[in-house]
């Protein structure tokens, strides 16, 4: 039977996943730090990951359109960042302004993601020009 390139293993974790979001902890039981990170680094150059901080990955797709590599997830930026918020364990809750939005109290849609952290958190969650704005709540 033929082995396995680790990244090839990595390739193969994040293929069988319903996640769309991964920390480089994931795979820590496949090799080493630096070989984990270097796969990573390659599934990244390849347009198979995005960095999307630190640890952080998201599966990425090649756009039809521009040919570069973009979320694979349906909800985009936002289910990507709060779905990472999820798997690093913090506790979070909506926006005050998607909170009237969803209850119907105005129209203007949030154009940027934004989440209000009930705990610290000083992590930065971004991809291009797109980022995960934390508010500081009770």
């Amino acid at each position: 039977m033929l082995k396995l390139s680790l990244k090839q293993q990595v390739e193969q974790q994040i293929s069988r996943t319903k996640q769309d979001v991964f920390l480089r902890a994931d795979f820590e039981q496949l090799g080493g730090y630096d070989q984990v990170g270097r796969a990573l680094r390659e599934l990244v150059a390849e347009g198979k990951l995005l960095k999307i901080g630190y640890g952080l990955y998201a599966k990425a797709r090649i756009s039809s359109i521009t040919g570069k590599p973009m979320l694979a997830s349906n909800g985009g930026f936002k289910a990507v960042s709060e779905q990472a918020l999820e798997r690093l364990g913090v506790a979070w809750q909506p926006s005050d302004e998607l909170v009237r939005y969803n209850k119907g109290e105005t129209t203007q849609v949030p154009v940027n993601a934004k989440v209000i952290v009930k705990k610290r958190f000083n992590r930065k969650i971004s991809l291009r020009e797109m980022q995960l704005h934390v508010e500081r709540g009770s």
